[in-house]
């Protein structure tokens, strides 16, 4: 499988979730507005990422963290241009959030769309 560049790898045969289509479910799911949705969306990410900007470790427990990782720049090889030091949020998933993706692999085979819901405490 091949990766076109800004797009991460997919497995299998997933589809990809826009962001529109990610606030349109979560609101369905809610019964909120479609924009009260967005601006809970917005809110989130916005403090989500000043929050690990700003050298915190973002904690949702049963969900997972979120975190920043410092990397050192470094020279290009084969050009005359250097990378400079920079950071990347990584997540890490919490065991039972990747338990509960186990589980439902095997019976979400030929299964389009499924309901998952995580409880965040």
């Amino acid at each position: 499988m091949s990766r076109s560049s800004g797009q991460a790898m997919e497995t299998g045969t997933s589809r990809r979730i826009n962001k529109r289509e990610f606030i349109s479910r979560a609101a369905r799911r809610s019964g909120l507005s479609i924009k009260t949705m967005s601006q809970a969306h917005q809110a989130l990410m916005g403090e989500l990422i000043d929050s690990v900007a700003g050298g915190d470790v973002v904690v949702l427990n049963g969900f997972g963290r979120f975190y920043r990782q410092d990397h050192k720049g470094h020279k290009v090889r084969f050009g005359k241009e250097s990378v400079s030091d920079y950071s990347v949020l990584k997540f890490s998933a919490s065991r039972s959030v990747n338990r509960s993706l186990d589980a439902c692999h095997g019976v979400l085979d030929g299964i389009t769309e499924t309901r998952r819901e995580f409880a965040v405490v």
